[in-house]
């Protein structure tokens, strides 16, 4: 068959690791781990179904290196004991099946955790208010909202987590991973400390860039003298804030140097933090690669892939922002979970078979994250469900009546 799409089929190294293709799964938490943080079933088939759809690079979303003090959701998977990694190795396995290569992203939500409600860590103290967030401060039937308190993490809470990071992360190189993330993006615990809008310290971790960027290097050092250098270390990062007093993309692109000098093999460019949700969690009338101007700015000054997401919806744009230099990879998320084949069926030119996402933002966070149940698909009702590829035809013909024409009518 004729294959399609020339620069977005192309391999492409990340330190040692050879990438099959430019299409990147980015990282995403479907909560539909066990309570205990062990990989179930339903995380295993999902990511394989998007191995065997195509994808290159899939970074498993939201892995907690300690469930004690920060679950980003109520049954995100967790990397903090020795017991995970026989369900850490099956869901390695899953994906590198079909030839993908396999990434989990460690992620302490800090301020966002779903788990605990109380007491919360931080970069700082602060009350904040976010609604949209898991973390966000519970209201009983008749109660005004006044805020929710997180406290700021002590000196020894910060050296015990960077060791616990570092511990989560050999623990996946042990499961048979070929690579971790850090979500150092959206608000979570280490964009908490990166971000001058969000880390209000006046100790060695606040304060001037150098400062702020300590947390995180001091992970990645720690990630390195456990896992060895060779290990390929991803750092997701928003390149705008968004908010007054938020990083802004002259600060990114410093952020960008100094994370490939401490030995980062790639960089995820994101948007947003909580407070400004829009820009990450974009709706369905922002025009597609309005992002691309970070990853652009960011390519000109560091030599290690990078990677764009948020609004790249059809095979063309994306191939076409690979060939022009404006990215090195694709980043696919909701994309994805509305349909895991795009990628095939975009190398065989078969767009028009491609189910498309419509940033509805429904079942991928609305019922999902903010209702904390495992995350769906308001387009793909099979999105991580085993038992539509194990139905079969009826025994004896039905005469079916559909009433409705949305999207689960119309499927």
């Amino acid at each position: 068959m004729k294959e399609y799409y020339k620069h977005l089929f192309e391999p492409i190294e990340i330190g040692n690791m050879v990438v099959p293709n430019r299409i990147c799964h980015v990282p995403t938490d479907i909560g539909a781990s066990y309570s205990n943080g062990e990989a179930s079933e339903r995380d295993v088939y999902h990511h394989s179904q998007l191995a065997k759809g195509g994808t290159g690079l899939i970074i498993v979303g939201a892995t907690t290196p300690e469930m004690e003090t920060g679950k980003s959701t109520v049954n995100c998977t967790a990397a903090d004991g020795d017991q995970l990694i026989p369900g850490l190795n099956r869901l390695a396995q899953g994906i590198q099946r079909y030839g993908a290569k396999a990434c989990i992203q460690l992620e302490h939500p800090g301020r966002q955790g779903a788990m605990p409600r109380y007491p919360v860590y931080s970069a700082s103290d602060m009350v904040m208010s976010m609604p949209w967030s898991q973390s966000h401060e519970i209201l009983y039937e008749n109660e005004e909202a006044k805020g929710k308190a997180v406290r700021q993490m002590s000196t020894e809470d910060i050296i015990n987590l960077v060791g616990k990071f570092s511990d989560a992360a050999w623990r996946c190189q042990a499961a048979g991973f070929d690579s971790v993330g850090l979500h150092a993006a959206h608000g979570y615990l280490i964009s908490q400390f990166m971000s001058p809008y969000l880390n209000r310290r006046t100790d060695r971790y606040g304060g001037s860039l150098e400062n702020r960027m300590r947390f995180v290097l001091e992970i990645i050092s720690s990630i390195q003298r456990k896992c060895g250098h060779e290990f390929p270390i991803i750092v997701r990062y928003s390149a705008d804030e968004w908010v007054a007093g938020g990083r802004e993309l002259d600060e990114s692109i410093k952020v960008a140097q100094i994370l490939q000098a401490a030995g980062v093999a790639a960089l995820d460019v994101s948007q947003c933090i909580q407070e400004s949700p829009g820009a990450g969690f974009d709706p369905m009338y922002y025009p597609e690669g309005w992002t691309t101007y970070a990853s652009e700015a960011i390519k000109k000054v560091v030599d290690i892939p990078v990677i764009i997401s948020h609004s790249l919806r059809t095979p063309a744009f994306c191939d076409k922002i690979i060939g022009e230099g404006l990215t090195d990879m694709v980043g696919l998320s909701r994309q994805l979970l509305c349909d895991p084949y795009w990628p095939v069926k975009a190398k065989y030119g078969k767009d028009d078979d491609i189910r498309k996402c419509i940033s509805c933002l429904t079942g991928c966070w609305q019922e999902s994250h903010m209702a904390k149940r495992q995350v769906t698909c308001a387009i793909n009702p099979a999105m991580g469900d085993e038992s539509f590829a194990k139905m079969k035809k009826a025994d004896k013909p039905c005469s079916i009546a559909v009433v409705g024409g949305g999207p689960a009518g119309m499927e």
